[in-house]
């Protein structure tokens, strides 16, 4: 394969690292759609028990569960990333053993 391509793979890695950093510092920019209105649905919750002078556990709880959600499905992209860009280099290895052993010696 092309340098390119693992370049391209390698940008969108480190894009995904970053994303999942984000996650862990309770950001919500990488979240998908899904996941922001569950967010959402849960800190207006929250605050409208606070405002009730009750407990907010369970939308802190709603809050922690997708939030470990976005870090598995990171994660998995990470995962998938990372075997794609070894699936790449090895196919790069073998065709460029190919065409040295292909020489005219």
């Amino acid at each position: 394969m092309r340098n390119a391509d693992i370049r391209r793979l390698d940008r969108e890695i480190q894009a995904t690292q970053k994303k999942l950093e984000a996650v862990r510092r309770n950001e919500w920019w990488p979240l998908n759609g899904s996941e922001r209105r569950a967010m959402a649905r849960a800190a207006v919750g929250g605050s409208y028990r606070v405002v009730r002078g009750r407990s907010t556990g369970r939308a802190e709880n709603q809050m922690d569960s997708t939030t470990s959600s976005a870090e598995v499905r990171l994660n998995a992209e990470l995962t998938a990333l990372h075997g794609e860009r070894q699936r790449l280099l090895t196919e790069s290895a073998k065709t460029k053993a190919a065409k040295r052993s292909s020489g005219w010696w």
